[in-house]
């Protein structure tokens, strides 16, 4: 289901782009943007992963530096038939995670202190599935076409704003219909993006339940996160906030709604449907799982 809504939604901007582009800047003016977009995006797309990691201060980690938690990662990977991605913990207060890689081959996940601090192992585990799940899903490439086509809206409607756009008289739109487009193209873009965002988050979830076996200790994970990032600052995120997407729970303060201009779904709309997956599995408790330990707080990183 969530495939298709990503497919559903996928088009539905490739439509934007053709009816903006159309109107905007005619097939000339609709293939150079294109190609603007599709150049940085491609650029990004091999080199976005080092950039990201660079930028929020992820330290790799290896069997020696952080056995347990890279261990728990590995036995991960092994479950969802995935390569062993890359390992790095970042040494930040808020609790969260991300995934970042152009592929499988070329992945890795990373964890912040705070992460590793809050969870007990069943929780921890459930959140690096549930990024392990974002590398199975190639939900990377799928955001950078996405981010491709959005690019691509919003430089046409620069193309319009600042050359006029078609100026031709027998227009339908007209001169009131060229300034809407250039104001509600780029806004309409970003809502769909979005939305696909969104909708990657909750088939991440469901297949981070599947590798891990446990989504009530995912759903319990989801529940401490959400809650402590509301209390924590995240610095480093909210001077990039381009890569919010990116984390498990918004690092960002006052975007926590699951609403239109939100990243992420509702941490509390997530959570029941972990709990309808958990029945659908005959799994309703946390405490079953290879991970299990008494929830604590911990001094230092996994291992």
């Amino acid at each position: 289901m969530n495939t298709m809504r990503t497919g559903l939604l996928m088009a539905a901007l490739m439509g934007l782009f053709l009816a903006a582009g159309y109107l905007l800047g005619r097939e000339q003016g609709m293939l150079i943007a294109f190609v603007m977009a599709a150049g940085m995006n491609f650029f990004a797309y091999w080199n976005a992963d080092k950039m990201v990691l660079r930028m929020h201060g992820a330290k790799q980690v290896d069997r020696q530096t952080a056995p347990e938690f890279y261990a728990m990662v590995e036995e991960l990977s092994q479950r969802a038939g995935l390569p062993m991605p890359k390992v790095y913990i970042m040494d930040n207060p808020q609790p969260n995670a991300f995934a970042t890689g152009r592929n499988p081959e070329n992945a890795a996940v990373a964890a912040t202190t705070g992460l590793l601090r809050l969870l007990d192992k069943d929780e921890l585990a459930g959140v690096m599935a549930h990024e392990l799940a974002h590398v199975k899903n190639r939900d990377t490439l799928v955001m950078t076409m996405t981010a491709t086509i959005a690019g691509a809206i919003s430089m046409l409607a620069n193309f319009g704003m600042f050359f006029g756009g078609n100026r031709d008289r027998n227009s339908p739109f007209g001169a009131i219909g060229m300034i809407l487009m250039v104001i509600l193209a780029p806004l309409a873009a970003m809502l769909v993006q979005m939305a696909i965002s969104r909708t990657r988050e909750y088939g991440a979830d469901r297949g981070g339940a599947e590798i891990s076996g446990q989504p009530m200790a995912l759903a319990s994970a989801l529940a401490k996160i959400s809650g402590a990032a509301r209390r924590i600052e995240n610095p480093t995120a909210e001077a990039n906030p381009a890569t919010a997407h990116m984390f498990i729970i918004n690092p960002l303060s006052g975007q926590r709604m699951d609403g239109l201009f939100s990243t992420h779904p509702d941490p509390r709309n997530r959570i029941e449907a972990l709990k309808q997956f958990a029945q659908q599995m005959g799994n309703s408790h946390a405490s079953t799982g290879p991970w299990t330990a008494v929830a604590q707080e911990r001094d230092g990183p996994w291992g």
